[in-house]
């Protein structure tokens, strides 16, 4: 007997998010699915996240709003740096040609990841529309780019949410190799200096799990972050003094 999962609630704009645990369990064909429409307002997003929900749909669709349980987290004490890797960064560090930059060119950075998905890697959901609300959501001071820059280009690089000390990856993008990984361990490093536990990736990958994050409860997942959400806002601004919590652990 197959399992039918529960009618999926619609929303309007500014409608309120159900709970995360009425999210479709994995019985279902789409497990982490909870609603669909409402809208991509910063209010929305910023409500969202608090809460352990994300926006991803493809083009044709509604806006879809999940809360996958287990949930993908990075512990930044976990964060797994390989032998090679550590040669790589510790080259990057020490390079003058080479640099970190947080929040100076965020709409090529969202840009470039959503250039990257269409070429057939995960997070095809970053359409126009997601784009555009997310550069909106950047401007009111709520979500963040980690860019890998080489002799004055940028070459990689990631962004992410912020609340308070809870924050959510959403896409990485690299034109050379390890630049990707290189932004995220520069975020790792900001978060170890700034005591930010965990660094939400959302759903399983075998990169992600490869770089030390790992699957944890939904519940246990929603009370890490209804604490560090708490916490005062950070200045979000990378010092190369943060390569020590990487490269001396």
């Amino acid at each position: 007997m197959s399992i039918q999962p529960p009618s999926l609630p619609w929303l309007e704009p500014g409608d309120p998010f159900p709970p995360a645990a009425r999210a479709w369990n994995v019985a279902s064909e789409a497990p982490g699915l909870l609603a669909a429409g409402g809208d991509l307002s910063v209010t929305s997003l910023k409500r969202a996240y608090a809460a352990g929900i994300f926006p991803w749909f493809s083009e044709g669709q509604p806006i879809l709003w999940w809360s996958p349980d287990p949930r993908m987290v990075l512990q930044t004490r976990s964060f797994r740096l390989h032998r090679s890797f550590r040669k790589t960064l510790k080259h990057f560090s020490q390079n003058s040609a080479c640099e970190v930059r947080f929040d100076t060119a965020f709409a090529d950075v969202i840009g470039a990841c959503a250039n990257s998905s269409r070429n057939g890697q995960a997070g095809t959901w970053i359409l126009p529309a997601m784009i555009q609300a997310y550069i909106h959501l950047h401007q009111a001071g709520h979500a963040h780019s980690v860019e890998t820059w080489v002799d004055g280009r940028l070459v990689g690089g990631l962004y992410c949410i912020a609340i308070g000390k809870a924050v959510f990856g959403e896409s990485m993008f690299t034109l050379v190799p390890d630049a990707s990984k290189i932004a995220l361990a520069a975020l790792v490093g900001f978060c170890r200096e700034h005591a930010i536990a965990a660094i939400d990736c959302q759903q399983n990958t075998g990169h992600l799990a490869s770089l030390g994050a790992a699957e944890m409860p939904r519940d246990a997942f929603l009370d890490q972050i209804q604490s560090a959400q708490q916490a005062t806002a950070i200045d979000w601004h990378f010092s190369p003094l943060y390569w020590n919590h990487i490269l001396s652990a």
